[in-house]
Parts: C-alpha cells; sequence; structure tokens
C-alpha cells in the first residue's frame, strides 16, 4: 500500500507540471496572438501613411501619437511606432568603402553620450545584425545593451530624420549644445522642419557651423513595438517595416518575439 500511494502521488505531481506546462504553453500562444492583432493595428497606421504620402516624416503626424492602449481578453495591449531614420545609422560610417569623417564625428560625441569606449571603425563593414560587433575587440552584451536603443542598420544612403530623432542623437551634431536641443525639441512638437536647410538655418542654430550632410526630413523604416501583460505572464513583439516609395506599400522586414522585460529605454 505504501508504494502504491508512492507511485500514485509520483503520477499526481506529474500530472500537475504536465498540466502546469499545457497551460504555460497556452498561454505564450495567447499572447503572441494578441501581439499579432496590435502588430496588425500599428501597421493599419502606417498603411495610412503609405497611402497619402507627405513631405516630411514627423512626430505631429498620427502614427507618432502616445503609444496605443487597449485592454483585451484581461490583457493590456501597448502599442508604439518608432521611425528608424531617428535613430544614428551604423551602416552610414562607411561611405563608398571609406569612413564618412563627419559622420564620424558624430559617432564619437554618441559614445561619449553613452559613456561608451571607442570602437575600432576601420574593422567595420555593412552590418546586417547588431550582433556583429560582438566580433570586435572590448564589444560585450553590456556595451550592445546600451547602445542598441540609439542605432539602426539601414542602407548607407538613408538620411538621418532631424524630425524625429531624439536628444542624444541631436546632440551628436557639431556645434549642437543641450540646452539648444531642448528649445529644438520644444519647437518641434508643434511644428516639423520642411527641409533640411529651414533646420540649419533655423535661429537656434545660429552659428553653430552646422552641416546639412547626412540630414533629411523624411523616412521609410519603421519599428511596431506591441508589449502584451496578461496576469503574470508578458511578451513583446518587434517588427521592422519598409515602406516601398513606388508601389506605396508596407514591406515586413524583421519580426521578433522578446521577453516582455526586455524593453528599451531611451532619453
Amino acid at each position: 500500500m505504501s508504494l502504491a500511494l508512492f507511485i500514485t502521488g509520483g503520477l499526481l505531481r506529474s500530472h500537475r507540471l504536465l498540466l502546469q506546462s499545457s497551460g504555460q504553453q497556452l498561454q505564450q500562444i495567447h499572447l503572441r496572438q494578441l501581439a499579432e492583432a496590435g502588430e496588425i493595428r500599428g501597421l493599419l497606421l502606417l498603411q495610412e501613411v503609405a497611402q497619402t504620402p507627405q513631405k516630411t516624416v514627423d512626430l505631429t503626424q498620427d502614427w507618432a501619437g502616445s503609444a496605443l492602449g487597449v485592454d483585451r481578453d484581461d490583457a493590456q495591449i501597448s502599442v508604439d511606432i518608432e521611425d528608424l531614420a531617428g535613430r544614428f545609422n551604423l551602416n552610414a560610417l562607411l561611405h563608398q568603402g571609406q569612413v564618412d569623417q563627419l559622420t564620424r564625428q558624430r559617432w564619437v560625441r554618441l559614445l561619449a553620450l553613452l559613456d561608451l569606449p571607442a570602437m575600432p571603425l576601420s574593422q567595420v563593414g555593412s552590418l546586417r545584425e547588431l550582433s556583429q560587433l560582438r566580433l570586435l575587440p572590448g564589444i560585450d552584451a553590456q556595451w550592445l545593451s546600451k547602445l542598441e536603443p540609439w542605432v539602426a542598420l539601414l542602407p548607407t544612403d538613408a538620411a538621418l530624420n532631424i524630425n524625429t530623432a531624439p536628444a542624444h542623437v541631436l546632440r551628436t551634431l557639431e556645434g549642437v549644445q543641450a540646452a539648444t536641443v531642448d528649445a529644438l525639441l520644444r519647437q518641434r512638437s508643434t511644428q516639423a522642419w520642411a527641409s533640411v536647410q529651414a533646420f540649419t538655418q533655423d535661429p537656434l542654430l545660429s552659428g553653430a557651423g552646422l552641416s546639412s550632410h547626412g540630414l533629411g526630413v523624411d523616412s521609410r523604416w519603421y519599428r511596431i513595438t506591441v508589449q502584451v501583460n496578461q496576469g503574470q505572464g508578458g511578451l513583446r513583439l518587434v517588427t521592422d517595416v519598409e515602406l516601398d516609395p513606388d508601389r506605396r506599400r508596407l514591406n515586413i522586414l524583421q519580426r521578433r518575439f522578446l521577453p516582455s522585460h526586455a524593453n528599451e529605454t531611451r532619453r
């Protein structure tokens, strides 16, 4: 009888663990379905941009509103859309096989703002994944984690969108100080710059000696981030898309499911 009770107890424990595992798998499937629904909502917002072309891509437009939030099936879903051209384009460091010096100076300023050591650019070519930098000496996971929210891997000729770039990235521009950036951001929140020339000739930048090289006012690349939380479970879906300027449609470049705690931090 003791042996039978022991075996029965073991079977019950195994059954309980199996039920828990099945429940977790079902929850993950449900979280993925909710995340994909949030992604569709973000794509619909961007599709409006694709169908109604504008001269600028800026933070006064509908797609860039505060993060969309919705409750569904006792879950909280938030959808955030970011213009990737507002980040520092790592692939712009090399121009026709050589390091572009002006872009390199901006890169050095970004590393200084992030309190990161210099990186040996002579060994860097066109990148497809940020993790490729791990092959360089002195580059570890912590270094990449700190850098990741501020950089993108776009085509070499992709311009930095001054209408969406955050404060840290704007501060990499020559002659632009922190106080100036604060004033620029306040001004930009209500009225975007219609051209790069309008930006470089802005009275706030008078005497800064700012070059228009590598700057732009629009974009074709976006990132949709969907965060889903339900009970103790959570999931994050990150989708990178590109707008085809000829066919006016969106192409999904990359889709990643990540743990909910793997959030980016930007200032």
